[in-house]
């Protein structure tokens, strides 16, 4: 009898797990938006040079499946379609953003290739394997040569560019058009001899005066417009305009300064904790010599991997213990770690995490006063406060589930609830008492301080009110990082592959699901492990659109952001 129950028990599982995964197929739009897809990815390997092909035809895809949402009946969809009808939206009004930004930055220095017209018609004459001329095509790739001599000749008379932004756009303009047409002429060397024989010479020539003349336009800008701080880190601030079109577009219904001061509110808070936990240990009023001593208490050399592997192991102990989430056993066996080498320490001084956790720990051939600086920037205390942010229930939990759950939806995928939802944990562990001791509190403190600081700094930065030096000053004087670690730290926010908002969705993302929490937990409408259930089988994207889903809240074709979480 037992074993025929454990039977009913496991296929129940089986066949509750199978219609989770299966739920995508629930959504009328679950085809359409694979299809769309597809169908982007297969013009962006097509349309690989940036011209006016390009640009039209994007604008041609985006426009084609705005009609297909707009025949739609709205009102018969089901909420769940009408999440993804509004989601669909707002994916095509943020490409066609990007492609009108993409395509002003183009015309504004299509003219340093002007000379290129010719080469393009091979490019795309290549593309569809038309007849070639290889006499004509080597003179065409001659002619180039002097052509560019000539323009930056013209280019060096006139003004240079008022900004290193647009220096840098026309060199990569002119990058685009070299990495294109080497594509075509290799697609024909060795195989075609008439056209190795006519082309291989003047190309050689071309290759070597193109690279020439892309970093000619790299440098090409006044003074009044500087790149470098002095700090050695160059980003691209985007300014007011930018940033509120890229909150809008991620339903936060705040401005830039709004969201400073709420970070600045935060801020205080945490320094009041810190008096607390530096006062208990002894410190008094002064909270950096607490955050001193916390730093001290690091392992040796070498042991760091078996603390991460413990402090893993702790905190899916205690989301289970304390039945938090639902959780896979494959989820637990699968997650894996690795040791960063110390170029990529130079942009994430700390932890990287997934599936496979990234752990910052000091080399044997980093200079001495870096290894210390790992050391003490990576103690078991601040260690203990991220290991769950990178792992479970954090990042490797949140992937795990986006691979198996609406996995369509991952073309929504936004910071504010990747990064959100991992920073959510350590308000919500903070607020359950986590921290088994003093230090442990100073740990989760110093990263929550961490958090906010970035909101600042990287608003202002793109405001035009901060540089990346007084970022790193203000991550030193204000938070106590290390200073090799405040600078890695605004190197990868400034110079690493992320967007402009990308810093400030930690905090900002966790507080939209920290006050939904208590929207619907608080109040009794379901249980924590119910809510944080529901928010890992919904995929990736915007936490106002989750609170939708978990309030049925009543949407519109063209449903914009209201939701004040923090006032």
């Amino acid at each position: 009898m037992k074993t025929c129950f454990k039977i009913i028990v496991i296929l129940f599982c089986l066949s509750s797990n199978f219609q989770l995964s299966a739920s995508s197929a629930n959504s009328k739009l679950y085809e359409l938006i694979s299809q769309y897809q597809a169908d982007k990815g297969a013009l962006e390997r097509k349309y690989t040079l940036l011209n006016e092909e390009y640009f039209t035809r994007m604008d041609k895809l985006y426009n084609d499946w705005y009609a297909v949402l707009n025949k739609m009946n709205f009102d018969a969809l089901s909420q769940t379609e009408k999440i993804d009808y509004v989601l669909f939206r707002n994916l095509l009004d943020k490409s066609i953003d990007e492609n009108t930004i993409k395509r002003n930055e183009y015309l504004e220095v299509r003219h340093v290739i002007e000379f290129s017209e010719n080469l393009i018609h091979f490019i795309q004459d290549r593309r569809r394997a038309a007849p070639i001329n290889s006499r004509q095509i080597a003179e065409e790739i001659h002619k180039a040569v002097g052509q560019i001599k000539d323009l930056q000749a013209s280019l060096k008379k006139g003004e240079a560019f008022g900004s290193w932004i647009v220096a840098s756009h026309a060199a990569d303009l002119t990058a685009n058009l070299r990495v294109n047409l080497k594509s075509a002429v290799d697609f024909y060397m060795n195989y075609h001899p008439e056209f190795t024989w006519w082309v291989d010479q003047p190309w050689q020539v071309l290759e070597k005066e193109l690279k020439a003349y892309e970093a000619f336009l790299k440098d090409f800008y006044s003074n009044k417009d500087l790149k470098d701080d002095g700090s050695g880190i160059i980003g691209k601030p985007i300014g007011r305009k930018a940033l509120e079109l890229q909150l809008a577009r991620e339903f936060i219904p705040y401005t830039p300064e709004e969201l400073i001061e709420i970070a600045n509110k935060e801020f205080a808070w945490c320094e009041e904790q810190m008096l607390k936990a530096s006062a208990k240990l002894g410190f008094g009023n002064d909270w950096k010599a607490a955050l001193e001593y916390v730093k001290d208490k690091h392992v040796p050399v070498g042991q760091q991997p078996f603390l991460v592997n413990e402090l893993a192991e702790e905190a899916i102990k205690y989301v289970e213990d304390h039945d938090l989430l639902t959780l896979d056993e494959m989820a637990k066996e699968t997650w894996r770690m690795d040791m960063m080498s110390p170029q990529q320490q130079l942009f994430a001084p700390f932890f990287l995490g997934g599936e496979r956790v990234l752990i910052a720990y000091p080399t044997d051939d980093m200079p001495h006063d870096a290894k210390v600086m790992s050391l003490r920037g990576n103690n078991p205390h601040f260690t203990r406060a991220v290991v769950h942010h990178e792992l479970i229930p954090g990042h490797h939990l949140q992937q795990f589930m986006n691979q198996r759950y609406k996995p369509y939806r991952r073309a929504f995928s936004t910071p504010f609830w990747t990064e959100g939802w991992a920073l959510y944990w350590e308000l919500n562990l903070w607020d359950k008492g986590f921290a088994k001791s003093t230090e442990d509190e100073v740990g989760m403190l110093f990263w929550r301080m961490h958090r906010c600081a970035r909101i600042i700094f990287s608003l202002s930065y793109h405001l035009g009110q901060m540089t990346p030096q007084q970022s790193i000053d203000m991550l030193v004087d204000k938070v106590g990082h290390e200073r090799a670690n405040a600078e890695a730290e605004v190197r990868r926010s400034f110079m690493g592959n992320y967007g402009p908002l990308y810093q400030i969705a930690y905090m900002i993302g966790g507080m939209q699901f920290y006050a939904l929490k208590k929207e619907v937990v608080a109040s009794g409408k379901m249980t924590e492990k119910a809510f944080h259930d529901i928010i890992l089988r919904n995929n990736s994207i915007p936490v106002e659109l989750v609170r939708a889903i978990l309030t049925e809240q009543k949407l519109t074709p063209d449903f914009k952001t209201n939701w004040r979480f923090k006032y």
